[in-house]
């Protein structure tokens, strides 16, 4: 995959390309993902990078999906944007802006909150995991998943 803008403008609609290459938010409560809780993994939309799991994703009733953590280290960026003071996340491979990350997630799972853009994602069932090229991912459902 390339992160040539040219290509990534061919191939994302304008609001995956915003989000995940100019930063963008999508407005609450619109993303695909927002309200949906099928099993299976959320990848990178621009590189197919591995990001979280249905298993840990939550109603946190901020518009947004929201996941307590990722399937591997994200990359973490200081964001003074708006007036505010946060923690962005990123994608390691393809740099994608996916969300933000807070310290207000439920305690029990670690306490943090990853506040991710559907359109940042691509979301993977598990019964299509093996086909996709994700299988090694399969041992974080049951086996009725």
């Amino acid at each position: 995959m390339t992160n040539d803008p040219k290509e990534l403008r061919q191939r994302l609609t304008p609001e995956q390309y915003a989000v995940t290459q100019e930063a963008a938010t999508e407005r609450p409560f619109t993303g695909q993902y927002d309200d949906f809780y099928e099993p299976g993994i959320y990848v990178d939309v621009v590189s197919g990078e591995p990001l979280f799991s249905s298993a840990d994703k939550y109603d946190a009733g901020c518009g947004w999906p929201a996941f307590t953590k990722p399937i591997q280290k994200l990359a973490e960026h200081r964001d003074k944007s708006f007036g505010m003071e946060r923690v962005e996340v990123r994608s390691k491979e393809a740099n994608s802006h996916l969300g933000h990350v807070f310290n207000d997630g439920p305690l029990e799972a670690g306490g943090l909150r990853y506040c991710i853009n559907s359109a940042a994602l691509k979301f993977i069932p598990v019964s299509e995991l093996e086909a996709a090229g994700y299988g090694q991912y399969r041992d974080l459902f049951s086996k009725e998943d």
